[in-house]
């Protein structure tokens, strides 16, 4: 039997699918390729099927999974600003991705977000509080929700996966959604200063996504069920970043700061991932140096995504 990875030809889920094939699993993508890219599976080695349709789509496909990876989820805030309707896309996605999972008695390891989070003071843990704070965040709430009642009513085993600030090679076909540090990294290579909101002191817990990818793992060959932080429980600041960028890009450029125009800004991220090195014995690999070093040894052998 298969593995299902939803978003599969995204940022993450390309990067989960590579390690996947890796390890001799047979993958079935489904993406609907609007922030994906067949190119991101492109030179991928190993039993894949590539299924263009989105998630509320998922019921219509004859695919019956030993396991669901469902990435398959917009994720941007501003994405769901621009269009609240995505916020019903989302939870019908969710459901889509749980009947199947029923119907084939498997688990369900699905993308959540620290952005949960917004509002509360760091360190970020699991029992906080949910504020009502943007669609975005209903939007992952009623997913993780409904993860829940699907165990309570139906026995599906899930693990919600709270991604902190993920970064990595393939987000091409995120555009201006990509990671701060891949912007960064992007304007940097074309000659441009780029551009950092305020003083440049906000904090992020950057992850890098191969350590992203070795949590999904982790969390789908574990017996837990319910959510966790994936993060590295480390924060930098975008100025510590832009100065990471410069001095391993051995430029001579400075940033642009302007006013921030985002209301409800979160000022800074911290994962308390406490919980993660309990169940799953899962703690980061890769510091941020690391991760910017391999990124950017990425665009030193690619000319894109």
């Amino acid at each position: 039997m298969s593995v299902l990875v939803t978003g599969g030809a995204g940022f993450i889920g390309s990067n989960l699918v590579e390690e996947l094939l890796a390890v001799g699993q047979e993958v079935v993508v489904l993406d609907d390729l609007s922030t994906g890219s067949r190119e991101n599976l492109e030179g991928l080695a190993g039993s894949i099927e590539v299924v263009q349709a989105g998630c509320v789509n998922l019921l219509d496909q004859d695919i019956s999974p030993s396991a669901i990876y469902h990435l398959g989820v917009p994720s941007s805030s501003p994405m769901y600003k621009s269009d609240p309707m995505l916020v019903g896309e989302a939870i019908k996605g969710m459901i889509a991705v749980l009947e199947l999972a029923k119907k084939s008695g498997c688990k369900v390891v699905y993308a959540s977000t620290s952005s949960l989070y917004s509002g509360q003071t760091p360190p970020h843990r699991e029992g906080m509080e949910v504020a009502v704070t943007d669609y975005y965040t209903e939007a992952r709430l009623c997913m993780e929700r409904m993860a829940e009642l699907y165990k309570r009513l139906f026995g599906v085993d899930s693990v919600g996966t709270r991604f902190f600030s993920v970064y990595g090679p393939r987000e091409g076909a995120k555009k201006q959604y990509a990671n701060i540090i891949t912007q960064f990294l992007w304007e940097m290579m074309e000659g441009r200063a780029p551009v950092i909101y305020g003083d440049g002191e906000q904090t992020r817990d950057f992850i890098y996504v191969k350590d992203v990818v070795r949590a999904l793992i982790l969390a789908m060959n574990s017996d837990y069920h319910g959510v966790l932080n994936v993060g590295t429980a480390e924060s930098y600041s975008f100025n510590e970043v832009f100065e990471i960028l410069k001095k391993k890009m051995n430029l001579d450029v400075e940033p642009v700061h302007v006013d921030n125009p985002i209301k409800n800004y979160v000022r800074h991220t911290l994962a308390d991932t406490s919980k993660a090195e309990e169940v799953l014995g899962f703690q980061s690999q890769y510091s941020l140096q690391e991760g910017v070093e391999e990124l950017i040894g990425h665009y030193g052998r690619s000319k894109g995504d």
